[in-house]
């Protein structure tokens, strides 16, 4: 009588044995296997078991709530010369140009020994301006599109705003407004 009770992959296992196949399987493996398989490019965000993905550098990142939090620090190293920041002298200069102030100090000594330095505070604010005129322009645009807009009274009518913004007057402001900005850049 048997005092243990043979499985049947047991059974396999010594069958193959005996016929000297030693090497060979008697059980299926348990693993992963993705039954779909979904090409995505960089960049690409999708939900899949519950969480957030994402493919950054080409590779395959798990979104978290930590990532805003990453965007805002800065981070152990110079991205330019891998030495260690500082967290109190760095920090304005890695959230403005991406470097460390080392780095930032050699790039300006740099450009004053060339003879640079004029040109490139020129192209600085210049770019400054620039956006700034940008920024108004746009303003300007939105605030048209708004004064175009109705409003719906206590009874459910639509009604032009009476306050309505004088086109003529607003865009001549604006022009002033450039030209004023323009003059800063010279």
């Amino acid at each position: 009588m048997l005092k243990k009770e043979f499985k049947k992959h047991d059974v396999e296992r010594l069958r193959n044995l005996i016929k000297g196949k030693s090497s060979s399987r008697t059980n299926q493996g348990v693993g992963y296997t993705k039954s779909s398989f979904e090409d995505h490019e960089e960049g690409d965000v999708w939900e899949e078991n519950g969480r957030t993905w994402t493919i950054k550098d080409g590779i395959k990142e798990n979104i978290t709530k930590l990532d805003k939090f990453k965007k805002v620090t800065i981070p152990l190293f110079c991205p330019k010369c891998k030495n260690v920041m500082d967290k109190q002298l760095d920090a304005n200069y890695y959230k403005s140009y991406g470097e460390c102030l080392d780095c930032r100090t050699k790039f300006e000594t740099k450009l004053k020994i060339e003879g640079k330095w004029e040109d490139y505070i020129k192209d600085t604010h210049n770019s400054e301006i620039d956006l700034l005129i940008k920024e108004y322009k746009n303003f300007f645009k939105e605030k048209l599109k708004e004064s175009t807009k109705g409003y719906i009274t206590e009874s459910g009518e639509i009604e032009q705003w009476l306050g309505s913004i004088d086109k003529d007057r607003a865009q001549e402001s604006l022009n002033n407004v450039v030209e004023y900005l323009e003059g800063l850049k010279k």
